[in-house]
């Protein structure tokens, strides 16, 4: 067995919803039923006794290597602690070549699995060993490295609860929720409201006390010092005992406690000074210490915190205590654990010859023996819920603070003997703001309940029944997509919206360019949803993005299929039959939004059955309102667009809107047949988005498919009184809705000019030319500048092959050279005459042509 290719599908696809790895496996003759292989499933078991059944009990069928390669790495990752199910193995149109795709919640942990899941079942065939312990181990280590810390996690869940979109900006605790202009973003416990300012404050412990004590909120007195000698000497001037902590410090780091003495002082002084140049002495206060979090004007959560520390059992040693401690399951080396593992270091030595203990001494049975000075999980300390005891009059004191220095998220330390009464009464005092705490303790707190911190911030982010989305409008099919794709932008962007748009063109927002290129895939998508200037989105999504990576987005507003013919890339990546290619493309309708709005070609009936498979409402498009499947649309009440005596008529219930098609440039009074389907999805389209009438018909009537516009989407041209066409079609279905175009135009001599794409099939390049002989009376053949791995020659046959018994063209040129080709065509016209120019490079061939018809 060997795994050719793993690429990951990172958004809805063709295989589920889910995010997944796709692996196309290859496996030898024996391979394709390994109950044949002697001893094979025995051996693999005894490695990794928890895959699972290789063939549910009923099934005859022969299991291949592929499939027990699937079952492997999906067990893997869910041993590993990965919440996953879903996976599946399809046999491809090649002997022995199989797609297996199997589900992952981190895209790193999905493709080292299956490269640990081949190592396996190689071990398993060859009997050979397999560290399976050491695989596990690798993998929990991998997940815990790269996904989301247990606080950013709880933010993003509240999102996905709320149907809220969201994408990590980094590796690390950057996230992204809703998109375009209703995007918001958070790092850590911070959001994008929290000002630079707010968070120079509170890093700045003297400044902070200043502006605390100056709002009525009690804090301790203190100053900066500038030696030890000064410390102590504002030791004395507040009064023993003192806290000696950096100015601008955070987590803890350099805080020492309950200072007594000058020699304490001293050595406080030096730990502050290993952190930070500018050192603080504060009053102590005595009492316990709480951590108060507050989120927007609101108190969230309470913990009390406590320093850690071991309880003497009169048999063990400190340094023995603490080992028995750390190994409670639930205390971790970093922050995916309710609880820190205890540090043993100088500065726990430190605290325990202030107890005057070591690390050897046995503590009584009882005795508390405090091992930090500072009550910081992260150091090891724990921490207890005590959000339903908050005196009223400590959370005001709490959220004054928070409001005082401008921070959205703030954690404020409290040292009092109780939340239960004001602060004031216990001569007690706020000692210190934080910006970007901690969420663990209030998450999940060693004692006590965990509160629903997330949903809060999440709450403060987006107002109640606000999901951050712009309206996503996405568009397949096999033709006229593109000109469907600039159309809906242009109708959406006449309602004021801004709009972010994708083709193969580029990338637009706002009506200006800001890539080229084919730009119909997810990267590009993607790049549109972030940017902040854009209010509504039109993709356009073909084939191959959807194959590579699955969609951008997880599901859309509005999906539009506006055909599926055979010339689309058959052949390619498995897809061999245009029902392969409709099931492909109906990915988009399968994850349309519940509340949106599919847009489907009623006359094809590839198109017409994904009805079936969309689980919001259906907007059917036809020209033909006697049609069955539109005349049984609107009988039933249900939103339809149609054509009806020189009108395109928009109709739901007893609702109907007519907009004439002599209003509409792009179908030439609606003699383009081609254009007029364009427009029907676009208007649908525009409609289900929530567009008005007014927009959508001052959309229309501006919407021209000039070479600026709609490049290479039949445009059109005068030169010495003949018409000329420029068009990208490049398919068998494209030319016959250009033959029925040209024919409603009137000419005395009709000639095209054309090359073909060279990853198409043999009998798709051979087709077009047989379509375009029964229409044109000169034909030129030209070589463009990619052939797309064919021979040299090899395409210009196939389309001279197409022409063998053309009843109606009596000439063929052949020509090396788009351009070359363009002016041979346009050198014979005549006034009255019309030539289709079949373009490949779309910008150069049209400047091209526009410099010819600019000279005469």
């Amino acid at each position: 067995m060997e795994v050719i290719r793993t690429r990951a599908l990172r958004g809805p696809n063709l295989w589920s919803h889910h995010t997944a790895i796709e692996a196309i496996v290859s496996c030898t003759p024996e391979e394709l039923a390994v109950d044949k292989l002697a001893g094979f499933e025995v051996r693999l078991r005894a490695r990794f006794p928890r895959i699972g059944q290789f063939q549910p009990h009923g099934h005859a069928d022969a299991v291949p290597m592929a499939h027990v390669l699937e079952l492997t790495a999906l067990a893997l990752q869910a041993e590993a602690g990965c919440p996953v199910t879903f996976s599946r193995t399809t046999a491809t149109v090649e002997q022995g070549i199989f797609q297996t795709v199997v589900e992952y919640t981190e895209e790193e942990v999905g493709l080292r699995a299956v490269e640990l899941a081949e190592q396996l079942i190689n071990a398993a065939v060859a009997d050979q060993p397999f560290d399976l312990t050491a695989a596990l181990t690798e993998l929990r280590d991998l997940d815990e490295d790269v996904r989301l810390g247990p606080s950013t996690g709880a933010i993003v869940q509240a999102a996905v609860a709320r149907k809220i979109p969201y994408r990590r900006m980094t590796s690390g605790s950057m996230v992204a929720f809703g998109w375009g202009s209703k995007q918001r973003r958070i790092q850590a416990a911070e959001i994008d409201a929290t000002s630079a300012i707010a968070e120079s404050i509170a890093q700045d412990k003297e400044l902070t006390k200043k502006l605390l004590d100056a709002a009525g909120v009690p804090v301790p007195v203190g100053r900066s010092v500038t030696s030890a000698e000064d410390a102590w000497a504002a030791a004395l001037e507040i009064g023993l005992p003192v806290v000696i902590k950096p100015k601008d410090g955070n987590q803890g780091k350099g805080v020492t406690v309950n200072v007594t003495t000058e020699e304490a002082t001293h050595a406080a002084y030096h730990t502050a000074r290993e952190f930070r140049d500018d050192i603080l002495v504060e009053r102590f206060l005595a009492g316990h210490d709480f951590r108060l979090l507050v989120i927007g004007n609101k108190l969230v959560a309470a913990a009390r915190r406590d320093p850690p520390h071991v309880v003497g059992d009169g048999k063990h040693s400190v340094r023995q205590l603490v080992d028995i401690v750390n190994a409670d399951p639930r205390r971790g080396s970093g922050h995916a654990t309710s609880l820190t593992k205890i540090r043993f270091d100088d500065i726990a030595l430190a605290r325990l010859k202030m107890q005057d203990l070591d690390a050897d001494s046995v503590p009584a049975q009882g005795q508390r023996v405090i091992l930090r000075n500072n009550a910081n999980l992260s150091t090891g300390g724990s921490a207890t819920d005590v959000t339903d005891d908050v005196h009223p009059e400590v959370a005001a004191r709490a959220v004054e603070a928070a409001q005082m220095i401008g921070l959205d998220i703030c954690g404020v330390d409290v040292v009092v003997d109780s939340v239960l009464r004001p602060i004031e009464e216990q001569n007690g005092g706020v000692v210190e703001v934080n910006a970007a705490p901690g969420l663990r303790m209030h998450l999940s707190p060693s004692y006590g309940k965990g509160r629903p911190i997330g949903e809060a911030i999440i709450g403060t982010l987006f107002e109640e029944g606000d999901d951050g989305r712009i309206p996503v409008i996405a568009v397949t099919g096999t033709n006229g997509k593109t000109t469907t794709v600039r159309l809906i932008a242009h109708l959406v962007a006449s309602s004021g919206l801004r709009v972010g748009m994708t083709n193969t063109d580029g990338v637009y927002v706002n009506g200006r360019q800001i890539d080229s290129g084919d730009c119909s895939g997810p990267k590009s998508a993607r790049n549109v949803l972030q940017h902040p200037d854009v209010d509504a989105a039109v993709f356009e999504t073909a084939r191959g993005g959807i194959l590579r990576e699955g969609l951008a987005f997880d599901r859309c507003k509005v999906a539009v299929v506006t055909n599926i013919g055979a010339g689309d890339h058959l052949g390619l990546n498995y897809i061999t039959t245009v029902e392969d290619l409709a099931v492909l493309k109906r990915v988009i309708v399968q994850n349309v939004d519940e509340n949106g709005m599919a847009v489907l070609n009623a006359t094809d009936p590839i198109v017409a059955g994904m009805a079936a498979n969309c689980r919001g409402k259906v907007t059917f498009f036809g020209a033909d309102r006697y049609h069955p499947v539109v005349a049984t649309h609107i009988a039933q009440g249900r939103r339809t667009v149609y054509v009806d005596k020189g009108d395109l008529v928009a109709v739901e219930g007893k609702f109907m809107e007519r907009i004439a098609l002599a209003e509409v440039p792009i179908t030439r009074g609606g003699q383009i047949g081609f254009q007029v389907e364009n427009a029907m999805a676009a208007v649908a389209a525009a409609w289900g988005a929530g567009i008005d009438w007014a927009a959508i018909r001052l959309g229309l009537k501006t919407f021209t498919t000039d070479s600026h516009n709609a490049p290479g989407r039949f445009n059109v041209f005068d030169y010495r009184g003949a018409t000329v066409i420029a068009d990208y079609g490049h398919n068998p279905d494209a030319m016959l809705a250009l033959v029925q175009a040209v024919e409603a135009m009137p000419a005395k001599r009709r000639s095209v000019v054309i090359s073909g794409a060279g990853d198409r099939r043999d009998e798709d390049i051979r087709q077009q030319t047989e379509i375009l002989g029964k229409a044109f009376d000169q034909v030129v053949l030209y070589q463009d500048q990619c052939q797309r791995g064919r021979a040299d020659g090899e395409v210009i046959a196939l389309l001279r092959e197409g022409l063998r018994g053309a009843s109606r063209t009596s000439q063929v040129d052949e020509i090396n050279g788009e351009f070359i080709a363009i002016d041979t065509a346009l050198d014979r016209l005549q006034e009255g005459d019309l030539c289709l120019i079949l373009v490949d490079q779309v910008e150069e061939s049209l400047a091209h042509i526009a410099a010819r018809i600019a000279r005469g």
